[in-house]
């Protein structure tokens, strides 16, 4: 199963506050575990939405916001692709994750992905086959 690892935002990676060199360092060696283990498909960190951009879709209408957008406890910092046998192995993982924002408060979301199965007849056979073929063009753009 493959999930995304939300890492939230707080109010001092929102006000833009670079992590220490030691986090970096932690975060460093946790990620190092995380490809030993075969986990770790991708992940980043964010710069604070003040830097972002969102665009609000209404049907054909489309309205692009500049941020900073308000609510920080909705807002993401960073996140990681994972690829693990189950949730409890997903939960297990982020147990032994290193404070991402130390002195603060923190939280870190799990948040299954969707697996073409997962939609069950409503996929076509094409789409299928579309999605494949999408995979492989990503793939080899990334040089896999």
């Amino acid at each position: 199963m493959k999930v995304m690892v939300i890492v939230k935002a707080t109010e001092n990676s929102e006000a833009g506050k670079m992590p220490s060199a030691e986090l970096i360092d932690a975060m460093g060696k946790y990620n190092d575990e995380l490809i030993k283990a075969g986990l770790m498909l991708a992940g980043d960190g964010l710069h604070p939405s003040s830097k972002g951009k969102r665009i609000r879709i209404n049907g054909h209408q489309r309205t692009v916001i500049d941020g900073p957008f308000a609510e920080t406890k909705e807002l993401i910092s960073g996140y990681w692709l994972w690829q693990v046998k189950s949730m409890d192995e997903a939960v297990e993982w982020v147990r032994r994750c290193p404070a991402p924002m130390p002195g603060e408060e923190s939280e870190i979301e799990i948040r299954p992905v969707f697996e073409m199965e997962d939609f069950g007849d409503v996929v076509t056979p094409e789409a299928h086959e579309r999605a494949l073929r999408q995979q492989a063009e990503i793939d080899r753009q990334a040089g896999k």
